[in-house]
């Protein structure tokens, strides 16, 4: 009885020095928990023939361990405990069931004593078996300490200023002398190394394409396109009159209704607003106009130039779509049947309407605008410089830091194209004005501020295409890409992809430039007598379309043998670099 009490006591004992939390191979889960949380084996929950057997197990152990139970009352207490200690010495990792030796040993122990009954000596071998498992349990234990405290007696001893000095990827700032710092400063590389980087072949091929290669083929470009501008405009006076007045000539002659061609009714649709817009504007006192603004101060011209170009560059788009539109209806009106006759008579009186409207509206606008830059060039306070700068330096704002696509900054090139030819109508205007009411040595001074104004815009163009350019990584080719594209537009040639096309209605500055020319020819007409004041009207009129006949032609087949040799230096360019 003594043995068998100095066993259990023994057994208490293992399960007291042995802490289950240092073991490796102890697992929290192996812990063994109430029936409404059972322990899962292998990540899956025990299933209900797995517990019916471990209470059928349960039940014998509980039948061979009777007898004990009955002498000492000690049976149910040795059951649960071998319950607890197996749950305890079981570890479920990875799907697999390891045990820690010594819980191992003192288990097997446990149950071996529970079900012998054998004598005092097997007993003995027994309990020096369970002694030496504790003893060897103790020794792992001591050993595991010894290893953590080795290890954090290591971390505290390390000089963590020196390894951080060592360690060339974590520089720290290290107290220096001044003299010291100055001679470091000295003797170590660039002087702006800490806020300049070394560049490279790109850079430098950026910077130079930012200062020589790009701005001259942007000024080609834009040179090109206002001479296109200039053609159309003249072709306006010179080509459309002549092929209306054969028209009409040939309806004449027929002596019959017969229906036009697309082109000739769409040459009689634009002579048609042109004429309407001739006739409005030339009801408009310029005078008025020109002392309303006048009065105004320098900062108000300047917000009205800005706000006139905005409705300028507005019209402009809106013209172009309306002309576009006037000229489909006049082509289905040409092709179209007897039936519909009606209908598309109809749709192509409401588009010329429409696009007279615009038209008038756009004429307005730029009359505005070139007596608001007539102002400022004849007064005497600055207000032209004043104009310029705050104009064009918030036209470099407005777009040099913003991101562009290579059509966006197609598109603003052709823009700027048309801005310069306006530019070249509003100081027409100002030289009629100066030549119907200047006095004294007028010529000089006007020179002088339209070179001004020209050698202002020219640089602007170049300052924000250069930057446009090197803010959205374009290269200086693709001007050349856009000149190849303008030069087949002069010739009509047709390209495999979409292509933007340069876009420009003559209609408004045309209407401007009459109405600013004919108080010049009139103050140059004799009052009386009548007959022979037509005829000098009919000999400046033949003079005047002469004059622009050959400008015509000039500017006509310069554009178009510019075109040729560029086309066929650009096909040889890409020949030669394939």
């Amino acid at each position: 009885m003594t043995l068998r009490s100095e066993e259990r006591k023994l057994s208490f004992e293992i399960l007291s020095t042995i802490d289950p939390f240092v073991g490796d191979d102890f697992d929290l889960r192996s812990i063994r928990r109430s029936n409404s949380d059972p322990i899962s084996r292998n990540g899956v929950e025990e299933n209900h023939h797995s517990r019916r057997r471990r209470k059928h197990k349960r039940k014998k152990l509980a039948a061979k361990v009777s007898p004990i139970a009955e002498e000492d009352g000690f049976g149910l207490e040795d059951s649960r405990f071998d319950d607890k200690v197996k749950g305890l010495g079981m570890n479920t990792i990875g799907g697999e069931e390891r045990g820690s030796g010594a819980w191992q040993a003192s288990t097997g122990e446990l149950r071996q004593r529970s079900v012998g009954n054998g004598g005092g000596e097997a007993e003995e071998g027994k309990v020096v078996e369970e002694k030496g498992g504790v003893e060897e349990t103790e020794m792992t234990l001591d050993r595991r300490m010894e290893q953590v405290n080795g290890k954090l007696e290591t971390a505290e001893s390390l000089d963590w200023k020196r390894l951080m000095v060592e360690d060339p990827n974590y520089p720290l700032l290290v107290e220096k002398s001044p003299v010291r710092y100055f001679m470091e400063e000295m003797c170590h590389g660039n002087s702006l190394r800490s806020t300049t980087t070394v560049g490279n072949e790109k850079e430098r091929e950026r910077v130079y394409d930012t200062i020589f290669r790009l701005p001259w083929r942007c000024e080609l470009l834009i040179d090109v396109g206002f001479f296109v501008c200039m053609n159309s405009f003249l072709s306006l006076f010179t080509i459309m009159p002549v092929r209306v007045l054969m028209t009409l000539w040939r309806l004449l002659i027929a002596r019959k209704a017969k229906k036009l061609s697309t082109a000739e009714l769409s040459d009689l649709s634009c002579l048609i607003v042109l004429a309407c817009g001739v006739l409005l504007l030339g009801q408009t006192d310029i005078s008025l106009i020109y002392h309303m603004i006048r009065g105004q101060g320098t900062i108000k011209l300047y917000v009205v130039y800005n706000v006139l170009e905005i409705f300028d560059k507005l019209c402009q788009s809106f013209g172009g779509d309306v002309l576009a539109t006037l000229f489909s209806t006049a082509e289905g009106l040409v092709s179209c049947s007897q039936e519909s006759l009606i209908y598309w008579v109809r749709r192509y009186s409401l588009d010329l309407v429409l696009a007279a409207a615009a038209s008038i509206v756009h004429s307005f606008i730029l009359l505005a605008q070139a007596i608001t830059l007539s102002t400022c060039i004849v007064a005497h306070n600055n207000a032209l410089m004043a104009l310029l700068v705050s104009n064009n330096f918030a036209e470099i704002k407005s777009n040099v830091f913003k991101r562009f696509s290579k059509d966006n900054v197609h598109s603003i090139v052709y823009a700027d194209s048309v801005e310069r030819f306006h530019i070249s109508a509003f100081l027409l205007f100002v030289l009629a004005q100066n030549l119907l009411e200047a006095e004294g040595a007028w010529f000089e001074n006007f020179l002088s501020n339209a070179l001004l104004v020209f050698i202002c815009e020219m640089t602007i163009d170049v300052i924000k295409h250069s930057f446009i350019a090197k803010f959205n990584d374009i290269k200086p080719i693709a001007y050349s890409e856009f000149l190849e594209d303008l030069c087949k537009q002069t010739l009509n040639v047709q390209t495999n992809g979409e292509k933007k096309n340069l876009s420009f209605v003559p209609l408004a500055p045309a209407c401007v430039v009459i109405r600013v020319l004919t108080p010049v020819y009139a103050a140059h007409l004799p009052c009386s007598p009548l007959h022979l004041r037509w005829f000098w009207t009919s000999l400046l009129a033949v003079l005047t379309f002469s004059m622009l006949a050959s400008l015509k032609v000039m500017i006509g087949l310069g554009l178009q043998k510019h075109a040729a040799w560029y086309i066929k230096r650009c096909r040889g360019r890409k020949l030669h670099s394939d």
